[in-house]
Formats: structure tokens, C-alpha cells, sequence
């Protein structure tokens, strides 16, 4: 699945699509908007680089992020499950109708927590609830950001049945 079956496949549904990036640092949303017909799907990105805009912009408690950091499965889902929920009040849209995707992860060069260089979580929340992947890549800093970005949209369409 690429940027343009996510966007056709999110316009068929009638989904709009809100994302907080932070490894990817707006990589996501780039390569979406670069297609035609973004603006039918795409809300807008949050790109959350700093830890502690995770929690003021984005709503993941300071406690969580005190006790397992930035890079962790729940971190990711609190990211989705922020974004979406702001989004879809500030644009008084039903949650049923906004998918929140966020990124979270290190891609090097150094390993940052503890975590190594490649660990990735990608997190979904939406109307089916929320789901959250684990990938480990290799590679550069560019790579590992670029593989990170062909995963979302994979697990997009995971998340949606296709």
C-alpha cells in the first residue's frame, strides 16, 4: 500500500486522517500531501520531536513518559489516540470519522533510552479501536525514516482490511 491507496482508500470511507510524527518529523504527512487529492483525507500533522510536546500537545501523560520514555508501544497509542481526539474536537468532527496515526521511534545514529537504533512503534486509533506495530529496521537515519514512512501506509490498509 502506498500514500495514494491510503488516501483513496480513506475518501471511499469517509475517513479523514490526523497524524503525530516524531522519528518521521512530518516525512508521513509530506508524502501524502504530495499527492492529489490530500486535502479530501488529510487533516493535518503534529510533528512531536521533543518528548514533552508528547504530552502538552498530544495529551500522553508525563508519568508514562517519565516511567518508559518516549519510544514505547503505549507511548505510540496515547500519541494516535491524542491527535485524533484533538483533531476531531478542534474541527467538531465525530471521532468515528478520524483515524490518528502516530510514529514513534530512534533512527540513529545513537541508541536513545536504552532502545537501539531502528526500534519503531507505529499506532493506529480509530473506530475499531486502537492497534500498535513493533518494527525493528536497519540501515541510515534517512533509511530507517523512509522505511518507517512505507510501514504506516501498510499497516493503514492493515488496520482498515485491505
Amino acid at each position: 500500500m502506498n500514500a495514494a491507496s491510503v488516501l483513496k482508500n480513506l475518501e471511499e470511507k469517509g475517513i479523514k486522517l490526523a497524524l503525530a510524527e516524531s522519528l518521521t518529523g512530518g516525512l508521513v504527512c509530506s508524502e501524502l500531501v504530495s499527492q492529489p487529492g490530500a486535502s479530501n483525507v488529510v487533516l493535518g500533522s503534529v510533528v512531536a520531536y521533543e518528548t514533552g510536546l508528547k504530552s502538552t500537545v498530544l495529551g500522553v501523560s508525563p508519568e508514562l513518559l517519565a516511567q518508559v520514555g518516549a519510544i514505547d508501544p503505549e507511548v505510540a497509542i496515547r500519541m494516535a489516540e491524542g491527535v485524533r481526539s484533538r483533531f476531531s474536537l478542534q474541527l467538531l468532527l465525530a471521532t468515528d470519522l478520524v483515524l490518528g496515526v502516530s510514529t514513534t521511534g530512534v533512527a540513529g545514529p545513537e541508541s536513545q533510552d536504552g532502545k537501539p537504533v531502528g526500534l519503531v512503534y507505529i499506532a493506529v486509533s480509530g473506530p475499531r479501536g486502537e492497534k500498535v506495530w513493533e518494527e525493528q529496521f536497519s540501515g541510515t537515519r534517512q533509511e530507517i525514516r523512509e522505511q518507517t514512512v512505507s510501514k504506516v501506509f501498510e499497516h493503514i490498509g492493515e488496520y482498515l482490511g485491505l
